[in-house]
Parts: structure tokens; C-alpha cells; sequence
């Protein structure tokens, strides 16, 4: 099974996978952006982009790359990746479920001024690459997103909290 763990950008998504993993029997967390991180190493680089999710290899990549350590390892991939772009989620998610992987998609939400102070407070310069995200990730959630996943509020939860409810949802899922 995969637990894609989505959100926008400062909500919490690698902490909540860390403390996820533990909690869940034979799981390891995947990080997709290494994908887009080797990608972009790529010499001479690929067409010039904002976004390495823009580029259908890291799409194509990280489906079969999952799909390759649940081959070998087995167990659960928690994946904390934004992804905020419906086609790509699909193109993600249906790549997925074609090999024969659940897909149990989970969006961490904060409000807005939640979401600002994590920002603007977890470093000395807030960081302008996740601020400019807020707004993408509204429109994802008012759009398609919270329709498509299980939709858990971090707004004045501790992370070990969420992790706990993440792995509650993940428990229910496996009983299914």
C-alpha cells in the first residue's frame, strides 16, 4: 500500500511521514522529490522549468520507482509529496493503481494563518517558494483536491498527534 501523504508546502507532510513510519508495520517513507532532484542533475538539463513535476519523467519516475521497492520490499511507502496538480495526480495515482498498489491519498490542512506562521517562523528568512504555494494549494483544495483524499486538519495539533490519526486511518484501511 502507498499512504501519499499531500498538503501544501510548510504543513507538516515530512514530519508527520518520520513519525508515521514507526507506527506502521513494515513501512519506509519515499521521498519523490529525490526523483525531480536527480532530474535536475540531468547535464545538459531538460527544458527549463519552475517545477520538476512539470517534467511527465519525474511522474513516470516516481510511479515506477514505487513500484519497484514495494516489489522488492513490500510492506507501505509513505510518500509526503506535494502534488497539486490534478492531472498529475492522476497520472500519479492511476500509474499506481494499475500495478496493483493502493493508493490511500491523505491531505494535511492547516488554515491559512496557520500555514503562515509555520512558514515565516520555522526559519530566519521565510521561505517565498512555500508562501507562493498558498495560494495553488487553496484552489487545489477547493477544486478537486479534498474530494480525492482523506482530509486531516493539523490546525493546533502537535505532529505525533497527526501521525497517530494518519496511522489510525492507516489501520482501518489494511482492515478493509
Amino acid at each position: 500500500m502507498i499512504v501519499w501523504v499531500n498538503g501544501t508546502h510548510g504543513v507538516g507532510k515530512t514530519t508527520t511521514s518520520a513519525l508515521l513510519q514507526p507506527l506502521l508495520a513494515n513501512a519506509r517513507v519515499f521521498d519523490a522529490e529525490r526523483v525531480g532532484e536527480m532530474l535536475m542533475d540531468i547535464t545538459p538539463g531538460l527544458p527549463a522549468t519552475d517545477n520538476f513535476q512539470h517534467w511527465p519523467p519525474w511522474r513516470a519516475l516516481v510511479v515506477e520507482t514505487a513500484r519497484s521497492v514495494l516489489e522488492y520490499a513490500g510492506g507501505t511507502l509513505v510518500v509526503p509529496m506535494t502534488v497539486l496538480v490534478e492531472g498529475y495526480w492522476r497520472e500519479i495515482s492511476d500509474g499506481l493503481r494499475a500495478h496493483g498498489i493502493p493508493v490511500r491519498h491523505v491531505v494535511l490542512h492547516a488554515d491559512e494563518a496557520t500555514l503562515r506562521d509555520r512558514i515565516t517562523g520555522e526559519h530566519e528568512v521565510p521561505s517565498s517558494f512555500r508562501l507562493a504555494h498558498l495560494r495553488p494549494y487553496a484552489q487545489a483544495a477547493r477544486t478537486w483536491l479534498h474530494e480525492s483524499a482523506t482530509v486531516v486538519d493539523t490546525t493546533g495539533a502537535p505532529p505525533a498527534d497527526v501521525a497517530a490519526r494518519v496511522a489510525a486511518l492507516c489501520r482501518r484501511w489494511s482492515d478493509q
